[in-house]
């Protein structure tokens, strides 16, 4: 496996100095964040994103995320057009070496919670996701305020929006996957690339929308569509962990073998039977997940691609993007490094 770190570009206070020290670290997971949505990534941007990286004797390992315009994901007729661009990216991308490409196929919203700044006991600062909270909160008067995705339309545009996918189901939402995979996969195998389709963040229809990337039967099914490695999966383990029917380590360990895993995140999460969870530190003891099991799983299946500390609290003080601090994914980083060396020496 290859350890990496999520990097948000030069204007990360994360910045890539630091990066490098963390021990046993490999490779950079980041992606170009001047560019609209829909748009053709040019050759010159990513040729200079690469060697921005390389210049801290690190390796651009994956993209993250190269995002999927709503028009294809609601399968309205201007679809082609974004689809031919997501296509000339991925041409791009393969041109200059970068081989492996993460994307999310959900509706309007990305990674969903209900505070991102909640304190816990140790003084730490966290994530955490409460249904009933979400149910109440109305997005479009700005009740709901994440990064990623709060900035990206007015009130009107979000109304709008929100409106298209009234009469979109889920089986809707499936066939506009299937359309877009159907065009995109066969060029990313000619381009060497395999494509890393990120769950759904939490695994569960939220503000009425459609949501499918969930659980092991529904991974079966996108990769069915088109049986490739080029059709893969970007499998993260607080996204689908956060539903205790997902028995994480059989699920990574089913398509570790099946050759399919193309990009782990790997982070733990405390959940309860009533769609509430909490985002916590790495180690197994202090969440509802096995991680040394689910990494052995991994390992088993015989997984050698990128995996990623992923969301970390705000620890000692540290102020910055949520979830994407240095310390606690540094720490997240080392108990990988840890992990792996009792299980290949066991």
């Amino acid at each position: 496996m290859k350890l990496s770190f999520r990097w948000y570009g030069l204007d990360d206070p994360v910045t890539l100095e630091k990066i490098r020290q963390i021990p046993g670290m490999k490779g950079i997971i980041t992606a170009i964040y001047d560019v609209p949505i829909g748009e053709i990534w040019p050759m010159d941007k990513i040729i200079a994103l690469k060697k921005e990286v390389e210049k801290h004797n690190l390796e651009l390992i994956a993209i993250e995320s190269v995002p999927v315009h709503e028009d294809i994901k609601l399968g309205l007729s201007t679809r082609d057009k974004y689809i031919k661009n997501y296509k000339e990216t991925i041409k791009n991308l393969g041109k200059a070496g970068i081989g492996i490409v993460t994307y999310n196929f959900m509706p309007v919203f990305d990674w969903t919670r209900s505070s991102i700044d909640n304190k816990m006991e140790d003084g730490s600062i966290n994530l955490i996701y409460e249904h009933k909270k979400v149910l109440e909160m109305d997005p479009v008067k700005g009740e709901l305020d994440l990064p990623g995705w709060a900035t990206n339309y007015e009130q009107k545009q979000l109304k709008e929006l929100l409106q298209k996918y009234e009469d979109l189901s889920e089986e809707g939402l499936w066939r506009n996957l299937e359309y877009f995979l159907k065009s995109v996969v066969p060029v990313a195998e000619k381009s060497d690339v395999k494509l890393a389709i990120h769950p759904d963040d939490p695994p569960w229809s939220i503000f009425g929308l459609p949501r499918i990337v969930t659980n092991k039967q529904n991974l079966k099914r996108l990769v069915n569509i088109i049986d490739s490695p080029s059709n893969g999966l970007a499998i993260c383990t607080g996204s689908l962990g956060s539903d205790p029917n997902n028995n994480m380590s059989e699920i990574i360990e089913y398509f570790s073998k099946k050759d399919r895993l193309n990009f782990l995140h790997f982070r733990n999460v405390k959940h309860d039977k009533n769609k509430n969870f909490y985002e916590v530190a790495h180690l197994s003891s202090e969440g509802s997940l096995d991680m040394y099991s689910i990494l052995k799983s991994a390992v088993d299946g015989g997984f050698d691609g990128p995996i990623r500390p992923d969301h970390g609290r705000m620890i000692w003080g540290e102020e910055g993007r949520a979830g994407y601090g240095l310390f606690d994914r540094a720490l997240g980083a080392t108990y990988i490094n840890g992990l792996l060396e009792a299980i290949f020496k066991n």
